[in-house]
């Protein structure tokens, strides 16, 4: 296996690195606000001495800030203070963030001065030690920019706790994830293989929310690692990332599905400039062929697929930038990092080439186990190999591609019926915008698949059309029992379609003919 390109002990290591080798570019642009490398460490460094001071060191440091150069400049400084750096959702409720802080332990609080009202009660009930609003009505970390240079504490190691980052808790109680500075610090040089950064010059859009994995691994991560500059989204809007693309010359943008849909439709984007456009990452949810073909088509810039977990790292495999791409699949793994297919029914057997099964992982980016579950990490990680829940199969070049979540995978008159090959199918349809199907019970087939739609802008279909369309390219077993238009489909805070309210939404339908 080749050499990876170089790997750091940690991304305090690379954020030091890139000061010293391009001190006077910018690190980060986010709406009027630039920082350059020099500023970007030298605010760094006074944070982790202020985090430091309040012995945050070895403890965990909440975060419940919107994108912002201030979020930025908080992780890193919870990592150079060798405190674990705990994302959370600024959207989450009191309810939901109160039982996250409590699993967290926390020792410092850093939250936006507009969730003051939220975080602050649930600070003095769990008597968290330390609390620093940032914002209007409290402080800016940028303020250091112009402050005399400062040193580092003495760095984290590989083995220092890096992270925990909370799974999304979608279904039951939300795990926290805990990763090494050696797993996510590996794992960025494992992605580089497969996708080489231009040193020094590439200027990365990021439009997800920076307390997603996602957004930190192939934005915040990956432009300190590349010495490139990180121009963050406030506030998603259409119209502030096509003003964005011309303006600051984005070579890179790091989306989802939804954000690519989102685009496609607008009005604005048949004349927006992409001369400077190289790439497109996406990841967080699974892209839909057609629309990765219409992006490229318009763009003229490939989209490159991937996928990984919370757990390992997060990113496992990529559609190389350098050699063959293959539509519909995720790509290949990463170098050091071992991919099997086995069976659904107890993950022991490997199944052979093009035959669907769970997707088990290992490799040196793989979490180190979930806060507080010792039960839920032995039964994720077993063997030496975590089992990703997630349905897969390789082909014969060895590229994998993701049939479904196996939680989501529905047993119709006894055959298995994966969500995501209906949602292929209809996304085919060009009057289709968003697809979802969601499994729902029934006595008699034991399960049924229903679908829910987004119409573009302008086009029509009715559900009788849609399902004439999927028995068209369907066998009959996994064609929608029911089609439903809407308007919009719900989604996540960090913009994936939201199943679990689309079976709520069907349960309550049912209990009002109950």
């Amino acid at each position: 296996m080749s050499k990876l390109p170089t790997v750091y002990p940690s991304v305090v290591h690379m954020l030091v690195n890139a000061a010293d080798r391009v001190p006077d570019q910018d690190a980060i642009v986010c709406g009027d606000e630039r920082l350059t490398y020099r500023e970007y460490l030298r605010c760094v460094a006074w944070f982790a001495d202020e985090l430091v001071a309040l012995g945050a060191a070895r403890q965990r440091v909440g975060f419940v800030l919107g994108n912002s150069a201030d979020i930025c400049i908080a992780m890193f400084a919870a990592h150079a203070a060798l405190a674990q750096a705990a994302p959370f959702n600024p959207m989450y409720t009191a309810r939901e963030l109160r039982a996250l802080f409590e699993d967290a332990d926390l020792h410092v609080v850093i939250y936006d001065e507009d969730k003051r009202d939220v975080v602050e009660p649930i600070l003095d009930v769990l008597r968290i030690p330390h609390r620093i609003c940032i914002g209007a009505g409290g402080r800016r970390l940028t303020a250091w920019r112009r402050a005399a240079d400062r040193a580092l504490p003495p760095l984290p190691t590989g083995d220092d706790l890096a992270t925990l980052q909370y799974t999304g808790g979608t279904t039951g109680r939300a795990k926290g994830v805990n990763l090494r500075h050696c797993a996510i610090a590996t794992n960025i040089s494992q992605r580089e293989a497969l996708l080489p950064t231009r040193k020094d010059c590439e200027r990365l859009l990021c439009v997800m929310p920076l307390f997603h994995i996602y957004a930190v691994a192939m934005c915040l991560h990956n432009m300190a690692y590349a010495g490139g500059t990180l121009v963050i989204v406030p506030r998603y809007t259409p119209e502030a990332v096509f003003d964005l693309l011309a303006r600051e010359r984005i070579t890179i943008i790091a989306g989802s599905p939804t954000l690519f849909t989102g685009l496609l439709a607008h009005p604005r984007f048949g004349s927006v400039d992409f001369s400077d456009l190289t790439l497109s990452y996406s990841g967080s949810a699974a892209l839909p062929e057609e629309l990765l073909r219409r992006w490229e088509r318009a763009t003229g810039a490939p989209v490159l697929e991937g996928y990984g977990q919370s757990e390992t790292g997060p990113v496992l495999t990529f559609n190389p930038l350098d050699g063959v791409r293959k539509s519909g699949s995720v790509g290949r793994p990463l170098p050091y990092t071992e991919i099997e297919i086995v069976d659904l029914e107890r993950g022991a057997r490997t199944l052979s080439v093009g035959e669907k099964g769970e997707i088990r992982v290992r490799g040196p980016q793989v979490m180190s186990g979930y806060r507080n579950l010792p039960d839920e990490t032995a039964a994720t990680i077993r063997d030496d190999w975590l089992h990703t829940g997630d349905v897969g199969e390789f082909d014969d070049d060895g590229y994998l591609y993701i049939r479904d979540r196996k939680k989501e995978m529905a047993k119709v008159s006894g055959f298995n019926v994966f969500p995501r090959e209906i949602e292929e199918v209809l996304y085919l349809h060009p009057a289709v915008r968003e697809a979802a199907v969601v499994a729902t019970p029934d006595a008699y087939r034991g399960e049924l698949v229903k679908a829910f739609i987004a119409l573009r802008p302008g086009q029509a279909a009715s559900p009788a059309q849609l399902v004439e369309h999927c028995r068209a390219n369907l066998a009959k077993y996994k064609v929608p029992a029911q089609i439903s238009i809407v308007e919009e489909l719900p989604k996540t805070a960090v913009g994936k379609i939201d199943k679990n309210r689309l079976r709520e939404s069907l349960l309550q339908a049912e209990c009002s003919r109950i």
